[in-house]
């Protein structure tokens, strides 16, 4: 009945085993259950931002929970703004809420922050990461009506909104007499000017007055439309206007810019000062004043070389993105940017000196006159008055629509280069590419063409590019229903066409092979440009160093133009850098 003391120790040593075991079990089990609880919801936050009373901005965040999402909690100030639930069964969400900017203490922020928790109970850190926005207040609008006389000064800290033909200055007739009222406009550099679309706004800037605006790469001063981001349009409102004392052609002296909106210009000055422009944006100018006389982006009636244009765009222009109706005003650094019409146009006695330059165009519209890159006649009806139309031209490029042969362009690009009507143009160090024609020499043996066999139209390190299978000849002959396509013309435009006269007993296109440093490409690509040229947004200006007829080298400044040894405007450094919008469509100009 009773046990030896060896079989009570054998039950005890088994029941403490039991005992061990069990202990074993339920610790392993407790470490199983502790080890599957997963890591509490992490949560990344979106951007800060800042904007104008009442625009809408958005909250974002995403929130990773591997023991499945229960909900999500945002905070705006400490204070709940937005929750979520889920069903468990996800394990990331992205979230994304409008908020619209309230009117906020100058300085003040809002601070928005989250909490998220998971099925086990689990929630993330509360304000390791928050969101931050600022309002910022509606720059005053100052409308600016009729005309202005005297010192006058614009602030960077107003918008200035452009009612009707704003002038500087007064001019009541042509022949000299009547400035009446004389002004010197100031803008303050980083200072926006809108132009009213219902009046047609444009800043004119009589003869005798002067215009100073002088932004920098950091803070240029923009003209632009007065619509919303994402309504503004060609033609939005007229453009800036610049006449002055200067020399043109017409006869007489003193002339009217086209449109007849007195606008007087031309004198007896060829020194002339209107003033300084410099970093300067135009956007969306270019109105029809009558038919086929409109406003330009920039206007430049008898300007004088005492006046100042460096760092110059004119973007998204209705018509011309830049004309010179006489005067020997000097230009470096001008950009025409999807202009309609021409890019750069010369007439009636312009004599000044060019350099770095660049014209981009969009593929689907131009204008019905025809578009070019360069148009330039010594007048209308290609007379012999003088001052000739005589500009000297180094360092452009010259960009057409057509990026590829699959391109569809509007039929009316018609030239990279329309060099007629007796002009007596020089152009050094240029590159063409991506029109239909890349020079067209358009008269005859009398004017323009005679004019190139005296010497006095000049084509020198000019470089002429195609575009790869465009065509038979990769400038669109043959292709689709506008045929006719030439590097450099030796026909007319009629139909039919019809040979032009011969320059020294050659056709054009072999006295362009015989000046010094031309070329003809077949393709772009192999000229070191950049595709992003043809596309939207900021380009790569720069060149790619190696290519085959690679631009960095080959180029000659002529006398009195800064030294260069490339072809086109751009080498390895990009003068657009800071100052230049190519997106104008999105910027908000109120702020």
């Amino acid at each position: 009945m009773f046990k030896t003391m060896n079989q009570i120790i054998k039950s005890t040593n088994k029941i403490l085993m039991a005992v061990v075991v069990i202990m074993l079990s339920v610790g392993f089990n407790s470490c199983k259950k502790a080890e599957e609880i997963a890591p509490a919801p992490s949560i990344t936050v979106g951007s800060s931002s800042s904007g104008l009373v009442g625009a809408t901005t958005k909250i974002t965040a995403t929130i990773n929970a591997p023991g499945g999402m229960r909900t999500l909690t945002v905070y705006k100030n400490g204070q709940q703004w937005d929750s979520k639930s889920y069903t468990g069964s996800e394990l990331t969400d992205s979230y994304s809420k409008d908020y619209v900017i309230e009117s906020l203490p100058a300085g003040a922020q809002l601070v928005f922050t989250f909490q998220a928790t998971d099925q086990n109970g689990l929630s993330s850190m509360v304000g390791n990461q928050v969101i931050t926005v600022s309002a910022v207040q509606d720059k005053a609008r100052v409308i600016v009506t009729g005309i202005l006389e005297g010192n006058i000064t614009w602030t960077k800290d107003k918008v200035y909104v452009l009612n009707g033909f704003v002038r500087v200055g007064e001019d009541k007739t042509v022949d000299g007499t009547q400035i009446t009222k004389t002004g010197t406009l100031t803008i303050e550099a980083g200072t926006v000017i809108v132009g009213d679309r219902a009046s047609k706004a444009t800043l004119v800037i009589q003869r005798g007055s002067k215009i100073i605006a002088n932004g920098t790469a950091d803070a240029p001063i923009v003209f632009t439309s007065d619509r919303p981001v994402g309504e503004r349009e060609t033609g939005d409102w007229g453009g800036l206007v610049i006449c002055g004392k200067g020399i043109n052609n017409f006869p007489g002296g003193i002339a009217e810019l086209e449109g007849q909106y007195s606008a007087f210009h031309g004198g007896k000055d060829a020194a002339d000062n209107s003033g300084s422009l410099k970093y300067v944006r135009v956007e969306y100018a270019g109105i029809p004043i009558n038919p086929n006389q409109e406003i330009n982006t920039f206007t430049f009636g008898s300007v004088g070389s005492g006046t100042t244009m460096e760092y110059l765009q004119a973007s998204f222009g209705g018509d011309d993105s830049y004309e010179w109706f006489g005067g020997s005003v000097n230009g470096k650094y001008l950009i025409a940017y999807r202009g309609i019409d021409d890019d750069f146009d010369m007439d009636n006695g312009f004599s000044g000196n060019l350099q770095y330059g660049v014209g981009i165009r969009g593929a689907a519209i131009a204008d019905q006159s025809g578009s070019n890159g360069f148009e330039v006649d010594n007048d209308t009806g290609g007379s012999a008055n003088t001052p000739f139309t005589s500009p000297t031209i180094s360092n452009f490029s010259i960009i057409g629509a057509k990026q590829d042969a699959g391109t569809t362009i509007n039929v009316q690009f018609q030239n990279g280069a329309h060099l007629r009507r007796n002009c007596k143009i020089k152009i050094y160090n240029t590159f063409l590419t991506s029109y239909p024609n890349g020079i067209y020499l358009d008269g005859t043996a009398a004017n323009t063409l005679g004019n190139v066999a005296r010497g006095e139209l000049i084509l020198n390190r000019v470089v002429v590019s195609g575009v790869d299978k465009w065509g038979t000849n990769n400038f669109g002959q043959g292709f689709g229903t506008n045929p006719q396509g030439f590097s450099i013309r030796d026909v007319n435009t009629a139909t039919p066409a019809v040979d032009l006269a011969l320059i020294n007993s050659q056709k054009p296109s072999v006295w362009f092979a015989a000046q010094p440093g031309n070329k003809i490409l077949t393709d772009w690509n192999s000229s070191g440009i950049s595709s992003t040229l043809f596309g939207a947004g900021r380009p790569t200006f720069t060149l790619t160093a190696g290519k085959a007829d690679g631009l960095e080298k080959g180029g000659v400044a002529p006398t009195g133009f800064t030294a260069t040894d490339f072809i086109g405007a751009f080498k390895d450094t990009d003068w657009t850098a800071k100052w230049a919008n190519f997106s104008p469509q999105t910027t908000e100009y109120r702020k």
